[in-house]
């Protein structure tokens, strides 16, 4: 009978360390952001993201020592998808070797998803490619009549190119240029031309409460008050103002006054490291402005189909709304994007630019409190992605083997950015170590 005994307890102690072996470690992977090993939801969720975040970043996953490149990448981002996270939202995801010119990772690469700010980064490629990189972003101002004993007897016409980076300087350099035409009076109207762009001021789907920019040609400051401004500064440089401001085109026999202008790099840096959704609109309407053609998003979004149908892909499989990535209405792909960011690649006119202006991981931008240690820390250079339910993160970065690699993520479906936030950068971290 103790023999018996002796073998039941032996036997139990096997079957038990065998069953901790086999789930030991399992959990910890597929614990979902925001929730504890047991399923409870922490009551603290500003906390509960920092240690999340943490938590990762210790939790390594076992090195494929004794596979080769890109195997071991493989494995690891295989481990990474295991998590119950993907078991209730959706991710998009695919890897370019652009050094061996091959896909090294995808996984629902062709999910038509919405790209939050990503699709920033399309917009800037497709302007870099149609504009060029010594575009500029223009705001002119006109007059006709004559003067006479230092009065204008005619009309100022300021003509609007849609310049997110107008200010007040540039403002008053509009007065400079009234005072020295010799002019202490206006006996005529200040016309504001907006006829660069429809006169829609939102995009199509943007949410109403939402920090939207206005879509005007004219502004200053970033916001659309150009004309009581323009009128004070005249007013308070003691040039008297006796007429209207109304709206009108200049006309064909209008001389020019000033010109002031900021160019593709400033406008480009701004949209791109803090994800400037006016400034990204700005150049949106530059492209559909081409041919001197009425801006409209349908015209902008024109350019971009072009561009998606030159990379061999099917542009009704996407929907480009806006050039912010605002829009509700915004479908792309990761495979779109890495598409895109191939495309930069081979040209260098559009890839130096465009790569100068992504946030780079844990220094600054939209990254800048994003992989601050690590392999990925100044290695990963990106565009953010951010609107309700969608996280995305979509760039370039070089792998250990001196690979130079682009990828898109793609998140869609979680309440908060936050909980996936962590794998995007865990991703990265697997692609750069």
């Amino acid at each position: 009978m103790k023999k018996l005994l002796l073998i039941y307890s032996m036997l139990m102690l096997t079957l038990s360390a065998a069953f901790a072996q086999q789930t030991g470690g399992s959990n910890l992977l597929d614990v979902t952001v925001g929730e504890h090993v047991d399923g409870s939801t922490p009551t603290d969720s500003l906390t509960t993201d920092s240690l999340v975040a943490d938590t990762l970043a210790l939790d390594t996953i076992a090195e494929p020592v004794a596979l080769p490149w890109p195997q071991n990448v493989q494995a690891r981002l295989d481990a990474i998808l295991k998590s119950r996270q993907f078991q209730t939202t959706q991710i998009a995801l695919q890897v370019y070797d652009l050094t061996a010119d091959s896909v090294i990772y995808q996984y629902n690469e062709r999910q038509q998803m919405r790209p939050a700010s990503t699709m920033k980064m399309i917009n800037a490629v497709t302007s870099l490619d149609r504009l060029g990189g010594s575009y500029q972003f223009k705001t002119r101002l006109y007059y006709t009549g004559k003067v006479d004993s230092c009065v204008l007897r005619g009309n100022l016409y300021c003509k609007g190119g849609m310049d997110p980076a107008f200010n007040v300087d540039d403002l008053n350099a509009f007065v400079e240029s009234v005072k020295k035409l010799g002019v202490d009076t206006i006996r005529g109207n200040i016309y504001a031309d907006l006829s660069m762009k429809d006169t829609d001021r939102w995009g199509e789907g943007w949410c109403w409460d939402d920090d939207n920019p206005s879509l005007s040609p004219l502004l200053v400051g970033k916001k659309d008050r150009f004309m009581s401004r323009f009128v004070k500064e005249l007013r308070d440089a003691r040039i008297v103002f006796v007429g209207d401001t109304l709206r009108a085109t200049t006309p064909a026999g209008a001389t020019e006054l000033c010109a002031r202008f900021h160019t593709m790099d400033q406008i480009l840096m701004r949209m791109m490291k803090n994800s400037d959704n006016l400034y990204a609109e700005s150049m949106f309407y530059q492209l559909a402005a081409l041919g001197n053609r009425k801006a409209t998003a349908k015209t902008g979004r024109e350019h971009v189909n072009r561009l998606i149908q030159k990379l061999g892909l099917n542009p009704g499989n996407y929907y480009i709304a806006d050039g912010s990535g605002l829009s509700l209405y915004n479908y792309v792909s990761a495979e779109l994007e890495v598409a895109f960011l191939r495309y930069a690649y081979r040209n260098n006119n559009i890839y130096t630019p465009l790569l100068t202006s992504m946030p780079i991981a844990g220094v600054d931008g939209t990254l800048e409190n994003r992989m601050r240690t690590g392999f990925a820390r100044g290695n990963v250079k990106a565009k953010t992605g951010t609107v309700t339910g969608v996280s995305a993160l979509a760039g370039y970065l070089t792998a250990a083997n001196g690979h130079r690699l682009c990828f898109s993520i793609i998140n869609q479906g979680q309440r908060k950015a936050t909980t996936v936030r962590p794998y995007q950068d865990r991703i990265c971290e697997a692609l750069c170590k």
